[in-house]
């Protein structure tokens, strides 16, 4: 019998299958391919990639960019396969066995207790109100009261969608144990347009971890930054593989993020798409939409499970997230287009009205 890492068949697979979906609204990816000029510009930029190279220029090059962008040095930045590789690397660095202690939000990211698992350290889910507000003071003890190595923030929250203030971050950096790293995970901020990167000169225990998969609509290429103090970078990195991004996907990086001003009228209109859609779903008897600051809406519906499925007999896919601790006959579903929108929530409409 094959003799695999302890724990490891007991931790869960994140299921990637998709269906063959008309409307596809439940991966929080954005729904436009890249503008036409920036897609120009990238076609040019791969056709003069140096193929049979490592790919140190083009890491270089971003770290460069999106160093002067922050008006701090390319030491403290760190790039990864999407924010989801750094995430698992901080997890990975920062665990090791069960007396490591990470705290994290829960309902968030589904993938940190996986995370945590895999770092064989041990995973401390600290419970959100019931609007899946956070009490700061009762979160700071706990971490403290832990004596937690990591502590993580998803701002905004996902799947939640509501953001946590720069203020509230700011009292939780001012009041864990400086011996705690805390990492602020702000893959969905250029929606929520407030971020902590401002604090991390006078807490150089704070890391931040950004995408380019939602707001710049690259999640094939996989590609997001870590901005920390760099005696963390200078840690972190030590678990990557070297060489572990390539240069297509740093290329088209670079490129997306010289011409982000690009991406601000697309912004808007998700936001505007967003603030549209839950004024029209708060109507709908039964339905609870929740505040967010975020690409996608998150609504509890008592029969939840069986809109999911008329949905996909439409084929249409949202997120159900079924009898899930703190998410109970939620759905989370991705703003589309404004026609796919319009599509998904009239089927939505009549779904709930005909069982009201």
């Amino acid at each position: 019998m094959l003799k695999y890492r302890n724990g490891l068949k007991d931790i869960p697979v994140y299921n990637t299958r998709e269906q063959d979906w008309d409307i596809k609204v439940n991966a929080n990816e954005c729904n436009m391919n890249l503008p036409p000029v920036v897609e120009e510009r990238l076609m040019g930029r791969l056709s003069c990639l140096a193929y049979n190279r490592y790919p140190t220029e083009e890491y270089d090059a971003l770290c460069d960019q999106i160093a002067r962008n922050h008006r701090i040095r390319k030491e403290n930045i760190l790039l990864g396969n999407g924010s989801s590789e750094i995430i698992e690397k901080l997890f990975y660095c920062f665990g090791g066995n069960k007396l490591r202690k990470i705290v994290y939000p829960a309902p968030s990211f589904s993938m940190y207790p996986i995370y945590a698992q895999a770092a064989q350290a041990t995973g401390i889910p600290f419970q959100l109100n019931d609007d899946y507000s956070m009490d700061v003071e009762a979160f700071t003890e706990t971490v403290n009261g832990q004596k937690a190595g990591l502590a993580v923030i998803c701002n905004p929250n996902n799947p939640t969608g509501n953001g946590f203030s720069v203020s509230d971050i700011e009292y939780i950096a001012d009041h864990i144990h400086p011996n705690c790293a805390l990492l602020i995970d702000e893959a969905y901020m250029e929606f929520f347009g407030h971020t902590a990167a401002a604090l991390l000169h006078d807490h150089p225990n704070l890391i931040i971890a950004r995408t380019f998969s939602k707001a710049y609509a690259l999640a094939s290429a996989r590609v997001g930054y870590m901005l920390a103090d760099e005696r963390i970078v200078s840690m972190i990195e030590k678990a990557f593989m070297p060489y572990h991004m390539n240069s297509l996907s740093l290329a088209a990086a670079d490129i997306v993020y010289q011409m982000r001003h690009e991406y601000v009228p697309r912004i808007q209109m998700i936001v505007a798409e967003r603030k549209r859609m839950s004024t029209m779903l708060d109507k709908l008897p039964g339905v609870i939409v929740y505040p967010s600051e975020t690409n996608f809406l998150l609504i509890r519906y008592s029969k939840a499970a069986l809109l999911t499925e008329y949905l996909a007999s439409k084929k249409i896919g949202v997120r159900c997230f079924g009898k899930d601790s703190g998410l109970r006959d939620c759905i989370r579903i991705s703003i589309g287009l404004r026609e796919e929108n319009d599509i998904w929530y009239d089927a939505v409409k009549a779904f709930v009205e005909e069982r009201a």
